[in-house]
């Protein structure tokens, strides 16, 4: 085994925690926020541009929406997690980096993932009811997305293109919050946070190239191979354009075009610099997408000034 585990011993849940709680916390992801936010920052992305088309400055109805989806995130995160271990362990117990996680190395049963999935959940659905009633449908039929998205990685070599469809669907959702509808504006900015998502996951997945290539998982890694930074610079060249798109269809200001030439820089750095050989780097890397995510809202946040 090449790759050290994906779960870090001795840290905050290890010392801080009783010993019954941490393989569910691990379960659920919680010692490794990344993917909340990544979850979270289209849902503000969809907030940010329907503010902007409805002429809305932010106000604390805002912020208390905002504050709705980063703890939806959370939860329908840490229970795509579980779907995904729940159907992944003994996948993951072939892998290095997962070999250790709750369900792979047994920790936890799968009864007891399935109760605490569906506890995720419950809660989840109690926090809809905030949402006006086209919000709600939107969100509830993620759970399609959610619910398949495990099985594409043993049927295609796209999985991080399904990752992108699913993982970007608070775009939607965080503009039809606002707005009680959808406008071309909003599927461009989807657009563009699905390339966004199939360059930094597919950066993500060389991480476990050797591994999966041994148990027959499939990955866009292994399909580009050695061509895979070009394929990632096409990916997020498309992203990009799609952001200046949303921009134009929205009618948003020069300061917004502006503020995007940071996150397209930082893209230009990351493809540039990433050691896909090296797990460590293709972790820090993805990781640095938080960074970039906040970027892009900070300029539809305020691509209403001149």
């Amino acid at each position: 085994m090449k790759q050290n585990s994906d779960i870090a011993k001795g840290d905050w849940i290890d010392q801080k925690l009783p010993s019954p709680v941490q393989p569910y916390l691990r379960l659920a992801r919680v010692d490794r926020p990344i993917g909340i936010w990544l979850l979270a920052i289209p849902c503000w992305w969809g907030m940010g541009l329907a503010c902007n088309l409805m002429n809305i400055f932010p106000s604390w109805d805002a912020a208390v929406l905002a504050l709705i989806f980063l703890i939806g995130a959370t939860l329908m995160r840490s229970a795509g997690c579980t779907w995904n271990d729940i159907l992944d362990r003994h996948i993951d117990s072939k892998v290095s980096r997962t070999a250790s996680r709750p369900l792979a190395s047994g920790a936890i049963s799968v009864a007891r993932a399935i109760i605490f999935m569906g506890l995720l959940l419950l809660v989840s659905a109690s926090i809809l009811v905030t949402l006006n009633e086209f919000t709600r449908i939107l969100a509830t039929s993620s759970l399609i997305l959610v619910a398949i998205y495990p099985a594409m990685k043993r049927i295609t070599f796209w999985p991080q293109a399904f990752l992108g469809i699913t993982f970007n669907w608070g775009v939607l959702v965080g503009f039809a919050a606002i707005t009680g509808t959808l406008m071309p504006a909003t599927f461009v900015l989807y657009a563009a946070a699905f390339f966004w998502t199939l360059g930094y996951d597919t950066i993500y997945a060389h991480q476990d190239k050797e591994d999966d290539a041994l148990i027959g998982v499939m990955s866009t890694a292994l399909k580009f191979g050695s061509t895979s930074k070009a394929w990632i610079s096409g990916f997020y060249i498309l992203a990009m354009t799609c952001f200046v798109l949303t921009g134009l269809l929205a009618d948003l200001g020069p300061t917004y075009f502006l503020l995007l030439a940071v996150p397209a820089g930082l893209l230009t750095i990351q493809v540039y610099s990433v050691n896909l050989d090296d797990p460590k780097s293709c972790l820090l890397h993805f990781r640095a997408n938080t960074q970039i995510g906040c970027w892009i809202l900070a300029a539809l946040v305020i691509g209403q000034l001149p």
